[in-house]
């Protein structure tokens, strides 16, 4: 990983003190930007904070994954954590 955002609570979401995490699976494309996002264990779908958390993963930055030297596709899993301080 090469640059991280960490996603933005939504004030409903804060409201509500809703917490936890929402795992999600991207396409890094080769050339490391995130391509297509999908949540597999989703944490809220209320107050929109999974929308939050792929808002944040398509920002992320990767070194491409490589296939006999050469940049490919690559499935990945992210964790994204909601946390109230």
């Amino acid at each position: 990983m090469l640059r991280e955002v960490k996603p933005q609570y939504t004030s409903d979401a804060m409201r509500a003190k809703v917490q936890g995490t929402v795992l999600l699976e991207c396409v890094v494309r080769p050339d490391g930007t995130v391509g297509d996002v999908e949540v597999i264990r989703s944490l809220d779908s209320t107050f929109g904070l999974d929308q939050e958390a792929i808002r944040a993963a398509r920002q992320w930055r990767f070194a491409p994954g490589t296939r006999l030297g050469e940049p490919v596709p690559v499935l990945v899993t992210i964790e994204m954590t909601f946390t109230l301080r």
